[in-house]
């Protein structure tokens, strides 16, 4: 017999809803799209006739037949929404960072546990094309012992945005909490927690009251130096990934195409959909036996974000290991919470 969907309700339909959750949620068969809070107008309902929308959280989460609710409001409002589902027996897909503060994930994942329920956190920037190549290069171990990684997401957006919860100096606001989760995530994936780190901020867009450059330098066994960089300030970027090993290095431009082709309203079930364009492959180079020096072209699986909800259905369902760990979670806060270098 068949699994039962899993009904599933959006506490928001902004950019992150619209782009990154509705669409896979609705073309999934282990998903039911139900519902949404959307407090004045009802614009979910445009792009999904049969959607039900609530004009309340509060409402929503008195809906018992709601199985998954997915918390993609702004950061700060995170901890306190989270709360309230899983009090309501509501299993949680948070978008990042999934708290604002250690003690806040800590009491988040206390709760999930004393009410039997998860708490997954939506780190789509796993699934990214570019970075599947970053980790398959690094899992097979082709450039030897890594020494050093250099992981950046940059944009030129000189501009304060419009959205003033962005640019508040608040809890969760800032570049380092809009993007670094990102990068720090894809980093303790790929190489766990560090020994040590050090962080710093920058404002350098005119009138910022928040961070808009922000570099990490992770500090790991055997040598392995690992920084993560972002700007709003950078209007000529340079590959996003670099490594570089004892027997060679590898270079990978920002190139995976799912947030674009979403914004073009492909579907993710498109056969096109993720799908890197000639000409943006990576470059790996390697010692050859001879000491000279070969580059070779690598191209890209294809991104797709819809293997974060298989993560989802298989945890919920068959309670299979999530692959964004609690422990990880926790490193990736602590590291957020770091102090910047005076």
């Amino acid at each position: 017999m068949a699994a039962i969907p899993i009904r599933t309700a959006l506490l928001a339909y902004g950019m992150s809803g619209k782009l990154f959750q509705a669409p896979f949620l609705a073309a999934h068969p282990g998903f039911e799209l139900y519902a949404v809070v959307e407090r004045t107008e009802a614009r979910m309902q445009h792009d999904y006739p049969g959607i039900r929308s609530y004009r309340s959280v509060a409402e929503l989460l008195a809906d018992a037949t709601v199985e998954l609710v997915v918390v993609n409001t702004p950061s700060a409002t995170h901890f306190e929404l989270a709360s309230q589902a899983l009090r309501a027996g509501k299993h949680v897909l948070i978008e990042k960072p999934v708290a604002t503060s250690v003690a806040q994930l800590r009491a988040l994942l206390a709760l999930a546990r004393q009410q039997g329920r998860h708490l997954l956190a939506y780190q789509n920037r796993r699934w990214d094309s570019d970075f599947d190549s970053i980790r398959r290069v690094v899992e097979r171990g082709q450039l030897g012992q890594l020494l050093e990684a250099h992981f950046r997401f940059d944009r030129y957006k000189p501009a304060l945005n419009v959205k003033k919860f962005k640019e508040e100096p608040r809890p969760g606001a800032g570049l380092l909490a809009d993007l670094g989760p990102h990068l720090i995530d894809q980093a303790i994936s790929l190489f766990g927690q560090p020994l040590n780190a050090h962080k710093t901020l920058g404002r350098n867009r005119p009138s910022s009251q928040v961070d808009d450059f922000f570099s990490l330098h992770l500090h790991y066994p055997r040598g392995l130096n690992v920084w993560l960089t972002s700007s709003l300030l950078v209007a000529a970027p340079g590959p996003a990934y670099v490594l570089h090993g004892t027997l060679g290095s590898y270079q990978k431009h920002r190139a995976d195409p799912q947030e674009k082709q979403l914004l073009a309203g492909l579907a993710p079930t498109a056969p096109s959909y993720g799908h890197e364009q000639p000409g943006q492959e990576g470059h790996l180079t390697l010692a050859r036996a001879d000491g000279q020096l070969s580059t070779t072209p690598d191209a890209a699986a294809p991104g797709n974000y819809m293997g974060l909800f298989e993560a989802v259905l298989a945890t919920i369902r068959h309670q299979a290991p999530y692959p964004i760990t609690a422990e990880q979670l926790l490193w990736q806060n602590e590291l957020l919470e770091l102090p910047a270098n005076a």
